[in-house]
């Protein structure tokens, strides 16, 4: 279980990482979904609790703050980095410059504004029939891309956050890590959710796809990009449909 400490105490704020050796870290990434199951649960519960309370706009920007705030912004930070790198960069050695830089840059601010507003409105649009299910899923289904683009694309540097989660390379953190998203999908969705994940799937292996040509490969940042891409986008299709499910049912 030092795998699954290790994931928790790294993913979000609860310290409870053991003191352990590099071993647990790499085991650790099979459990990356377990701990977005995690995170969607508490945002569930807490939304549960609001409901009737607060007003859905309210509960919906405090459910996206939250989950910034459990992840420490962790991966919020990576996209910015993404950001200024991909978009302010016309070479590969610069781009990788600038994911080195702490600074932020104009690309930064507006793709990370962006981003959370396009959360809370889509968690507002969420519709009341299965919100609760939707908010326990999509950050399991985005923390199973992380997981698949680790597996898929090479590291680009040979020291960096992101080495110490990959160890030997294999296919059971995979095997492991689709399990339980998979589990997870049909559990909380059914059918829905297995298209949420194929989805979500397709979306990590874009954005892994498209930095790897850029960079050469990944880094730590590129891999919190595509938590944060593949959330949003999972949060977008299922406000979409919804949305065009009550147009037709009117």
């Amino acid at each position: 279980m030092n795998g699954l400490r290790s994931a928790i105490g790294f993913l979000t704020i609860l310290p409870i990482a053991p003191r352990g050796s590099a071993e647990n870290f790499a085991a650790a990434r099979t459990w990356f979904p377990l701990v977005g199951l995690l995170l969607g649960a508490i945002l569930a519960g807490a939304d549960l609790l609001m409901n009737g309370p607060f007003p859905l706009l309210l509960a919906s920007a405090l459910l996206t703050v939250a989950l910034a705030l459990m992840t420490r912004a962790l991966h919020l930070d990576g996209f910015m980095d993404t950001c200024d790198a991909l978009f302010g960069g016309f070479e590969r050695e610069r781009r990788l410059e600038i994911l080195r830089d702490p600074h932020v840059g104009a690309f930064a601010v507006v793709g990370v504004i962006s981003l959370l507003l396009i959360k809370f409105t889509a968690i507002a649009a969420l519709p009341q029939v299965n919100r609760t299910a939707i908010l326990m899923l999509f950050p399991c289904l985005s923390r199973w891309g992380m997981l698949l683009v680790m597996e898929l694309f090479p590291y680009v540097r040979s020291k960096g956050l992101g080495t110490m989660f990959l160890g030997a390379r294999g296919k059971w953190p995979l095997i492991g890590g689709l399990g339980i998203t998979l589990s997870a999908a049909i559990m909380l969705a059914g059918i829905p959710g297995v298209v949420l994940f194929v989805m979500a799937s397709f979306i990590a292996w874009a954005v892994g796809s498209w930095a790897a040509r850029l960079l050469g490969g990944l880094t730590g940042d590129i891999y919190g990009a595509v938590n944060e891409v593949s959330e949003a986008s999972v949060l977008i299709l299922v406000a979409v449909l919804s949305a065009g499910s009550s147009i037709c049912q009117g």
